[in-house]
């Protein structure tokens, strides 16, 4: 499979991509900056150096990787949290989700692809008794409305396509995250576990939302478990 993936060089990227490649897969994988271009390739895919808030070049882009389907993994969160810029880096991040998920499956449709696979985020649920299953509601909470809107605009549009498939992560931790050492925040999921439920969710999910983190009585992953194999346990 030829695979577009939009974040390739990414705290996820830098798992996802060696993994895809090891399967057998062709990674084509875009940066926005092109000193970044040989850690991709370094990864083992193909570097393509491309902005996407640049919608005609992203088109373009993705049209001539002549790709089978799409990860989107970008984010922008250069600021860890309680950092002076956090807010900044929270605002970045959502219009990144909005514009550049508008833009990544505007691209992908002109292309004609039908499958799309997407980082959402699992810990944003309202609060309610027992762990949080995928149709349940969003917070409603002010302080998180511009995140809401966000993830909600990036869920809608990959859901759009005809196999759109978005991963609702939990917390991140391990190599490359803010918590290298171990979980700091809970609900919370191992960087290579995250990894490998995209692949799995690339390769065999069906089209929906599934939840992807580690056991806790906040959040249910019981669905990813159950329909692509995902194993909390999996490490590189």
């Amino acid at each position: 499979m030829r695979i577009f993936f939009a974040g390739a060089g990414g705290a996820i990227g830098r798992r996802l991509t060696p993994l895809l490649c090891g399967a057998g897969h062709t990674v084509i994988g875009t940066t926005r900056s092109a000193a970044k271009a040989p850690a991709i390739a370094a990864l083992g895919a193909e570097s393509i150096v491309v902005d996407v808030f640049d919608a005609a070049a992203l088109a373009r882009a993705v049209k001539n990787a002549k790709a089978d389907a799409v990860i989107h993994q970008l984010t922008d969160l250069a600021f860890p949290p309680d950092s002076p810029r956090y807010q900044e880096g929270l605002g970045r991040n959502a219009r990144l989700r909005i514009e550049g998920t508008r833009n990544l499956v505007a691209a992908a449709k002109a292309a004609g692809l039908r499958r799309l696979v997407a980082q959402s985020i699992g810990f944003i649920y309202a609060p309610s008794e027992g762990a949080r299953v995928e149709g349940d509601a969003l917070t409603s909470d002010a302080a998180a409305a511009d995140t809401v809107n966000a993830v909600k605009v990036l869920e809608g549009e990959t859901l759009s396509l005809p196999e759109g498939i978005v991963l609702r992560y939990a917390f991140f931790y391990g190599p490359g995250t803010w918590s290298p050492q171990g979980p700091s925040r809970k609900p919370a999921v191992h960087i290579d576990a995250a990894a490998q439920a995209c692949m799995l969710a690339l390769t065999k999910g069906r089209p929906g939302i599934y939840n992807i983190g580690e056991d806790d009585p906040a959040l249910s992953s019981e669905k990813a478990k159950r329909e692509l194999g995902f194993d909390p346990a999996f490490r590189l």
